[in-house]
């Protein structure tokens, strides 16, 4: 799936190491993008969040691709798929020297058509740390709307933080 900067395609095994060592081993920003504890696991790893599993209708990985050079930029994904009600989270992250380019808002923008045109989703949803200007910007920028703030909701690193909440509904979105 392509947006206007970047493409989503399915995780390659060559992917693994590049996205384990800029995206997991990188601590302190690991332990602010992900809920669950950060404790040390080997690239290889069938345990690293990188690893290609097979297909799970749970969830959807993604490798962000740059359009212009077929550079790995970073992850996405849409998480907690429920067919039942319909809905999703998503999330992304970029690798250090992708950031700040624009690119967050593109692969949002990407991960709603997936959601609501490929799966029929009527609903998506993010969660991140209030003080994430980045992803706060891209969930804006794709018309995603602050549904609430989870005061002191996130253990970050030694210290308690809020999270935000922010929703898009199917009727909401406006396609590219």
């Amino acid at each position: 799936m392509r947006g206007t900067l970047i493409g989503l395609r399915a995780r390659h095994e060559d992917d693994v190491p590049i996205l384990h060592h800029e995206l997991y081993e990188d601590v302190p920003t690991r332990a602010a993008a992900d809920t669950r504890p950060w404790v040390p696991v080997p690239a290889g790893s069938d345990q690293s969040p990188f690893a290609v599993t097979a297909p799970n209708p749970d969830v959807a990985f993604f490798s962000i691709v740059l359009l212009e050079t077929g550079e790995l930029a970073g992850e996405a994904l849409l998480w907690g798929i429920d067919t039942h009600n319909r809905v999703a989270h998503l999330g992304l992250a970029l690798r250090p020297a992708f950031r700040g380019r624009g690119l967050g808002t593109d692969t949002v923008r990407v991960l709603c058509e997936y959601g609501f045109a490929v799966r029929g989703l009527r609903r998506l949803q993010l969660e991140t740390l209030s003080g994430n200007g980045p992803m706060v910007a891209a969930a804006r920028g794709a018309g995603f709307v602050h549904e609430g703030t989870l005061r002191s909701a996130a253990w970050v690193y030694g210290a308690v933080a809020d999270e935000v909440l922010y929703g898009l509904l199917a009727e909401e979105w406006k396609p590219a």
